[in-house]
C-alpha cells in the first residue's frame, strides 16, 4: 500500500496519516486542538507532538474551548509542571487565548468551523512527490492574517496550512497516496458549513 514519505515507518505516523490527516473536518473541538498542536509542534517534531497528545487532551480538558477559557493563570503554572506536555508558557497561553477567540469566532460565524471552512481554497492536483508541498499558501497566508487580525496566536501562514492539510481544507496526499482518493471522496460528500 502506497503512502506519502513523509509516513515513514513509524506506527504512530502511519496511524495518523492513514486514519487523520486530511481528512476533512467540521467539529469545532477538533479544529481548535489541530489548531493548538500545530503550534506547539512549532520547531519540534510531530511524532513528539503525537506522542504527548494523550496528555494535552486531558489538561486542556478534551479542547473544549469553553472550558480551556476559563483556565487561569495558576493553570499555566500548573502546566508548565507537566513534563508529559511542551512545557511553553507561550504556546500553553496561546491555547487559552485561541479558545477566547474561538468562542467569539462561534458567536459571529455560528461555528468555528462555518469560519474556517470559508477559508478553503479551490481544489488542485495533488503533488507529485514531496518536494512539490509547499509550506504555505495564498490560502494559509489569507486565514493566518485574519486569525492573527481576530487575536490569534501561533498562527503563522506555515503553522497554519500545516493546520489546512491535517482537517482537510486541502488534499496534499500524493499522487498515488491510497488516502488521496479516500480523502478526495470525504471532501465531496462534505457539506460545508455556510
Amino acid at each position: 500500500m502506497q503512502r506519502c514519505a513523509w509516513a515513514g515507518e513509524t506506527p504512530e505516523y502511519i496511524r495518523y496519516h492513514d486514519e487523520e490527516w486530511g481528512r476533512p473536518s467540521l467539529d469545532d473541538n477538533r479544529l481548535y486542538e489541530k489548531l493548538c498542536l500545530e503550534g506547539f509542534q512549532s520547531g519540534l517534531s510531530w511524532l513528539t507532538v503525537l506522542k504527548k497528545r494523550p496528555q494535552f487532551r486531558k489538561q486542556f480538558r478534551n479542547f473544549d474551548a469553553k472550558k480551556v477559557a476559563q483556565m487561569t493563570e495558576a493553570d499555566i503554572e500548573r502546566l508548565l509542571q507537566d513534563a508529559d506536555i511542551i512545557r511553553h508558557r507561550g504556546k500553553i497561553s496561546s491555547t487559552i487565548n485561541n479558545a477566547k477567540r474561538v468562542l467569539e469566532a462561534q458567536q459571529e460565524f455560528g461555528s468555528f468551523a462555518a469560519y474556517i471552512w470559508s477559508f478553503e481554497p479551490e481544489s488542485r492536483p495533488g503533488p507529485m512527490t514531496r518536494d512539490m508541498i509547499v509550506s504555505q499558501t495564498e490560502a494559509s497566508r489569507a486565514l493566518s492574517k485574519d486569525l492573527r487580525k481576530r487575536g490569534f496566536s501561533f498562527v503563522g501562514p506555515t503553522t497554519v496550512h500545516a493546520f489546512m492539510q491535517a482537517m482537510g481544507l486541502v488534499n496534499d496526499h500524493v499522487d498515488g497516496c491510497f488516502c488521496r482518493a479516500e480523502c478526495e471522496a470525504e471532501r465531496k460528500t462534505l457539506k460545508r458549513p455556510k
